[in-house]
């Protein structure tokens, strides 16, 4: 580890530069082999990561670098062409460094064999290459450095100007301090809505004032006004002449003073947004080589086509929604694009194509993956909402289209027929929406009949302050973030009228459920103050139209107070949670107000309007399930049959296939659990025969296995299995949660 704290930190930012350079160069080589402007920037990358290695004395990434910079270096004179073979070699070279790079900064185990990659990237080679492994690294690179350089290679690296004006045109700026500074300035946003109260106030003083003198001056005459009559000398007069004066005065300061301090602020704020902002292209540039790797491991072609990588974003949204994209890309690759046979067969071309995308409104920052596979099956989709008990099937009937597709986000929801310890279980999208939430954003994914499906992300361009509806229910101030507002209308209580259970208005010939703002949060009803004329309808109610992917609904509101700009203070650890709220904001006169979460409102609004389920199905869910456990080792099936029974299971156990079918003849079960290496009967040949009988078509089977390659995982899912667990990786929390999803 590199004891120095700064030079830690540039080597760290540095190397993370020349590494993804590196890769975005052999990404495109990959695809044009002949690309010698390619080529070139790769090897001067190679060259220059050795250097900097060799500086702060991080040997093991040094010597690694300086063997892909030979293997480059041969590549660049014609000695060696670069084969998928070759560029694979490389690849491996790069993730190795990735690796002691982090080592080097965290102080963490690398876990990587140095003299076994070395003879990896050696293998193959020419003799320059072999001539380097067989010489000690120290010798190799002092070798190196003594080569002379050539013109190309000099002018990568200009020499130092003896003469001349020494200046610094970047600095390197701690992150942290940047979200302090980013925190203040969104505390002179609230403070700008404070000085434009004061000064309101102030002419309100001075107008008030200026009546009083006419008022006094109608009463007594021209006294005030300098008249030279008896009354001038009237007690008080002149002091309120001087009042009225000096309340001018100050209010002719306090405007220019505010003026200049809603410019200064206002640049200030602009600047330290714009220094966090960064290109979508330092996220982006992540998923070529993921999507190279996921589709060659699943026999598939991919293209992935990347648009406005130029758009810049607030740093940390940059930061968040790379695990968020990275589960839609890998849903793409995984649900969607069809196997290149399949696709010829469809007419389609044998690589499919997935577009990742960006784009900037003056309100939101918009991500978008579309992909041109297979797109959504609405019915399997209700299939399984079903089966996982998210909603009956008159429930489901009454959704539309849209509101089934985006069921998709929901936690624990899947599809696919085949779960393994890393695919299937349901886990990838629920996270895309959890940290889409967690940034006051959207998600929602539309898929047409004809194919293809796209999922769209809607981000707020600023994290730090937000522009909110300020409403009012039962005396309290809420704050509803103006992003999700479509509008805002008064209703009268005719105009509401009961539809399944939930009370609807009707808006541009769309029926629309609403309900109260105070009976969503769950405020006491003896605080409601009484509004005349709105209970017999005469009066109209205010009525807040949002939209929610997939839906819109409307929240009755006691009054409509204000638009502002506000500073979002997220909750504290003890109140980190809590439903229908986003945080609390405080506003220019200094009252704490909520802010609320729409969706969790959509949510809270949808189960008041769920039907209770029937008793008889109540009780069908209190009967204990069953599993059938088949596995010959008896320690792994005792340690399996204990994991089970704590999940509340009743477990019969077998040693084999042949035990299991004999006890499988006997009574019913709710699922199968079995190991595929076993005496008499394997786990593949008792899935395939369970799976030809038409009275277990639906039973669910799970493999639970030391066999772990993509290969064991394939002729699972062809023996009929609907999830696949590899022991070497296993985990019960996997296990109980796929048993639950499947039964």
């Amino acid at each position: 580890m590199i004891e120095d704290r700064e030079l830690r930190e540039l080597f760290k930012t540095e190397s993370g530069e020349h590494l993804q350079n590196l890769e975005t160069g052999l990404l495109r080589l990959e695809k044009e082999p002949a690309d010698k402007a390619a080529l070139e920037t790769v090897f001067r990358e190679a060259h220059s990561l050795k250097g900097s290695a060799r500086m702060l004395g991080v040997r093991d990434v040094e010597r690694i670098a300086h063997r892909l910079e030979d293997m480059l270096g041969a590549a660049r004179k014609g000695d060696e062409a670069l084969s998928a073979e070759y560029l694979d070699r490389i690849y491996k070279g790069l993730d190795a460094v990735k690796k002691l790079v982090d080592e080097a900064v965290t102080g963490a185990s690398a876990s990587v064999d140095v003299g076994a990659m070395l003879d990896l990237l050696a293998g193959g080679g020419k003799a320059e290459v072999e001539k380097a492994k067989e010489m000690p690294p120290s010798v190799a690179a002092a070798q190196a450095e003594a080569k002379p350089q050539s013109g190309e290679e000099m002018r990568g690296e200009p020499a130092a100007e003896p003469h001349g004006e020494y200046r610094i045109d970047t600095i390197r700026v701690e992150t942290k301090k940047l979200d302090e500074l980013m925190t203040q300035s969104g505390e002179l946003t609230v403070m700008r809505t404070r000085m434009a109260r004061i000064l309101s106030q102030v002419e309100e003083l001075a107008v008030l004032g200026e009546a009083t003198v006419k008022h006094i001056s109608g009463e007594y005459g021209a006294g005030l006004n300098g008249g030279k009559n008896k009354n001038a000398s009237l007690p008080g007069g002149e002091r309120m002449k001087n009042l009225v004066a000096r309340l001018n005065t100050l209010k002719d300061a306090v405007y220019e003073d505010n003026s200049r301090f809603e410019f200064i602020s206002g640049a200030l704020d602009g600047g330290i947004r714009d220094i966090r902002l960064l290109p979508f292209h330092t996220l982006f540039n992540l998923f070529p080589r993921m999507v190279r790797d996921m589709s060659r491991e699943r026999s598939k072609e991919v293209e992935l086509e990347i648009i406005g990588g130029e758009t810049k974003a607030d740093k940390r949204i940059i930061e968040e929604m790379k695990d968020p994209i990275m589960h839609m890309i890998r849903n793409s690759i995984d649900h969607g694009i069809e196997l290149p046979d399949e696709r010829e067969k469809a007419g389609k071309p044998r690589a499919g194509n997935i577009r990742l995308s960006a784009r900037r409104t003056d309100t939101n920052v918009i991500i978008e993956v579309a992909d041109d596979g297979r797109g959504l099956n609405i019915e399997s989709i209700k299939k399984t909402a079903v089966k996982r008990k998210m909603f009956g099937e008159k429930e489901l009937e009454a959704l539309s289209p849209a509101e089934v597709q985006n069921l998709v986000f929901a936690s624990g929801f899947s599809t696919s027929s085949f779960v393994t310890d890393i695919s299937g279980r349901g886990i990838g999208l629920d996270v895309v929406r959890s940290n889409v939430e967690r940034l006051k954003g959207s998600v929602q994914v539309e898929s047409p009949p004809a194919g293809g499906c796209l999922m769209r992300v809607k981000l707020p361009v600023t994290l730090a302050t937000a522009r909110v509806l300020l409403v009012a229910a039962k005396g309290n101030s809420y704050a509803v973030p103006i992003e999700l507002v479509d509008t805002t209308r008064r209703v009268f209580r005719k105009d509401i009228f009961s539809m399944e259970g939930r009370d609807t208005i009707v808006v541009d010939k769309q029926t629309i459920p609403v309900a109260k703002l105070a009976d969503i949060l769950g405020l006491p009803a003896e605080e409601e103050k009484v509004h005349h004329g709105r209970e017999s309808g005469q009066a109209p109610t205010p009525c807040i139209l949002l939209s929610a992917p997939g839906e819109r609904f409307g929240i009755l509101v006691d009054d409509l107070l204000d638009e502002q700009e506000v500073v979002l203070k997220p909750n504290s650890a003890v109140l980190k949670r809590v439903r229908n709220v986003a945080g609390t904001t405080i506003l220019g006169n200094g009252e704490i107000c909520t802010v609320l979460n729409p969706d969790d409102m959509l949510k809270t609004l949808r189960k008041r309007g769920v039907a209770v389920r029937l008793e008889a199905e109540v009780k069908a869910e209190e009967r204990k399930l069953s599993v059938l456990l088949v596995e010959d080792s008896i320690t792994t099936r005792t340690q399996e049959k204990r994991i089970l029974e704590s999940g509340g299971y009743e477990v019969v156990t077998a040693v084999n296939g042949v035990e299991a079918l004999g006890k499988l003849a006997m009574r019913l079960f709710d699922a199968v659990i079995t190991d595929i290496m076993m005496p008499e009967m394997d786990g593949l040949t008792l899935t395939a025969r369970i799976r030809q009988d038409k009275k277990y078509k639906e039973l669910p089977v799970i493999l639970v296995t030391t066999l772990a390659s993509d290969e064991d995982k394939r002729r699972g899912l062809e023996a009929g299995a609907n999830a696949y667990i590899p022991k070497p990786s296993f985990d019960q929390k996997i296990l109980l949660e796929t048993l639950a999803r499947l039964v």
